[in-house]
């Protein structure tokens, strides 16, 4: 099957018709396997683009149920516009077909206390109906059914300042978690507008020591090592997945974490890895060889993410982050893999020498 036939043959149609939350996830269930069945024949780029496309109408589809939902119990439509936002892997346009929550609101202005009380019912509301349609709950709690992802803009905008303000830890991953925000569903001049003013943020002048892209810096460079001294590939020494990689926190992250520094070094409001590299090169701001070993390795953990282990869990197809014993074994994986980690190493390293020489910079 060619890459334009498997792009015709997906419509997503089944998804767009749904009229409850059982029968999207029936409907998520029979586009999902129909995809799966294409990965060994789709390029990698357009592979990734049909699956957050489905992610992205289940997703639509699950907001405009919540609205009905809500209208026929009698809390009316929504008081005021809002935006359903989405972070981490979903901002970025970067899922698997498997995908947990991550995601938001910004909600507009009102003059009388309506807006609050009906969100705080379509918050929880649509995190709900997002589960039964196969999104399992942040881990971290990154949803819309916490106060602290759904704001106007206003009050979103205080947040993010209180965020820079700090820097720490947690404040920087916030910040970071942020900037890979995306547009789903709703008014899309509210995300809009609170991209300005996360940008406006984030360029904003401070003391040394609140310096955002040192932060950053300090925050990106912790990352699990994934080759020994000998260049080999470090896997799992214990327990369920003993003698397997985990591709997630081994290689992608990595990947996507130094771009996204770089990003934010050079003013890119881009939210997906992929249109951040592409602006890195219009910039030029690394040597060539550098970002086309970026953009190699970032291909590579894309590929890799979606090989990991898969299994039925009630028709639903789910994942792991790691790569089964069987693949890492094949010669060809394993020199994909050696070599996309080298540029992880490679990259790292080079921050690591920007973070000791901003340090000392400061003392």
């Amino acid at each position: 099957m060619s890459n334009e036939a498997s792009m015709n043959e997906v419509s997503f149609q089944t998804i767009r018709s749904a009229s409850s939350p059982a029968e999207l996830r029936k409907a998520r269930i029979e586009e999902q396997n129909r995809l799966f069945e294409q990965f060994s024949d789709t390029e990698i780029v357009i592979w990734n683009e049909l699956v957050n496309e489905l992610h992205n109408t289940v997703m639509s589809r699950a907001s405009t149920l919540c609205e009905q939902e809500l209208i026929e119990e009698g809390f009316g439509p929504p008081p005021v516009p809002y935006a359903y936002v989405v972070f981490g892997s979903a901002g970025r346009a970067e899922q698997t077909l498997w995908s947990d929550q991550d995601n938001g609101l910004i909600i507009g202005e009102s003059n009388d206390g309506t807006s609050e009380s009906y969100f705080d019912e379509f918050g929880p509301r649509l995190s709900h109906i997002l589960e039964v349609a196969g999104y399992p709950p942040c881990p971290g709690n990154v949803m819309l059914s916490n106060t602290l992802w759904r704001k106007s803009v206003a009050d979103w905008e205080r947040q993010l300042q209180y965020w820079r303000g700090q820097l720490g830890w947690e404040q920087v991953r916030y910040l970071m978690i942020a900037a890979d925000m995306r547009h789903i569903y709703g008014d899309e001049e509210l995300t809009k507008l609170l991209r300005k003013k996360m940008t406006a943020v984030f360029e904003s002048e401070a003391e040394p020591e609140y310096d955002l892209t040192a932060a950053v810096l300090r925050n990106t460079i912790r990352h699990k090592a994934a080759l020994n001294a000998l260049g080999q590939v470090i896997t799992e020494q214990t327990g369920e997945h003993a003698g397997e990689f985990d591709v997630k926190y081994g290689l992608y992250l990595p990947v996507v974490n130094a771009v996204r520094y770089l990003s934010i070094e050079y003013g890119i409001v881009a939210s997906s890895t992929q249109e951040r590299i592409e602006q890195l090169y219009r910039l030029d701001a690394a040597q060539l060889r550098w970002l086309d070993s970026c953009q190699h390795a970032f291909n590579t953990a894309l590929r890799f993410r979606s090989m990991a282990a898969v299994k039925d869990e009630d028709g639903l197809l789910t994942g792991t982050n790691y790569l089964p014993e069987t693949l890492i074994r094949q010669k060809e994986m394993r020199r994909e893999l050696r070599e996309a980690l080298s540029t992880v190493k490679l990259m790292y390293r080079t921050l690591q020498r920007q973070h000791r020489y901003t340090e000392r910079k400061w003392l």
